[in-house]
């Protein structure tokens, strides 16, 4: 995490106190479960896994694994695990920790650990995906899943790009949000010992009205203070860009998904 930031998300940053937050969360897992769900499954989740989803959200990846892969059972940890805890069902395990912490934090071990939006957020990401991948069973798999920012210098000059541009510094500044290091998952899973590593990147169209974009507007709106404080848009911009995200004009890329897996030899 960078010096300057000490805050953390879920409390200088989308705290899931606020009204609406369980929606915006809700938007992004529109946009991404089927193909999170498809990953999971072609690596064999089924009958007979119990599985481990850290920083579980309101818990709809966690709720798929049992309703359509059929799983065990899924622990689902969260440091806040108020929208968990809010629709129980059978087969969910809820734990409120926080996967940073002691290395005992998380009990037991796993076939499947999965973690999406979530290491980005965090500081050390080496370390931690090394402490997950402590929590895999032999032969279990560790699947991460986090954003890829599509807004580099090349990207075309738009009220989005600008947004995005200064929502990622933003966060950056205040909670240490960094996707830059994402698309080196691959070779961290190989760094902590994993095997058949693969990965692949999800980017769901910009449309008017869909879930993405409604997902976007939601966390701009919720990340104002930060963005405007970068200096690299203003009010007047950052109102802009959700009028062109909303329109027919928007002609841009949303942030991809990477999705990264290895497999814990068996001893």
């Amino acid at each position: 995490m960078p010096a300057s930031s000490s805050g953390r998300y879920g409390e200088d940053a989308f705290p899931p106190g606020r009204e609406g937050e369980g929606e915006r969360i809700d938007y992004g897992a529109l946009a991404y479960d089927d193909v999170t769900l498809a990953h999971l499954r072609a690596l064999g989740a089924g009958p007979g896994w119990r599985c481990l989803d850290a920083g579980a959200g309101t818990g709809t990846v966690a709720r798929r694994l049992l309703a359509d892969a059929g799983v065990d059972g899924v622990l689902a940890v969260d440091r806040d695990v108020r929208f968990l805890a809010a629709r129980p069902v059978p087969g969910l395990d809820v734990l409120e920790a926080d996967v940073t912490a002691a290395p005992d934090a998380v009990p037991g071990s796993f076939r499947l650990v999965h973690a999406r939006f979530l290491l980005m957020h965090l500081p050390e990401p080496e370390r931690m995906v090394r402490r997950l991948a402590e929590l895999v069973e032999p032969g279990g798999f560790l699947v991460l899943g986090d954003a890829v920012d599509l807004t580099g210098d090349r990207a075309p000059a738009s009220p989005y790009t600008a947004a995005m541009r200064a929502m990622w510094q933003g966060l950056e500044a205040a909670i240490g949000t960094d996707a830059s290091w994402v698309p080196s998952y691959p070779a961290l899973l190989r760094a902590a010992g994993l095997e058949s590593v693969g990965a692949g990147i999800h980017v769901p169209p910009l449309l008017p009205g869909s879930a993405i974009s409604r997902f976007w507007a939601d966390t701009w709106q919720r990340s104002r203070p930060a963005m405007l404080a970068t200096g690299l848009i203003d009010d007047a911009g950052l109102d802009a860009a959700l009028r062109y995200l909303d329109s027919p004009r928007c002609a841009a890329l949303s942030a991809g998904l990477l999705t990264a897996w290895g497999r814990r030899p068996r001893r």
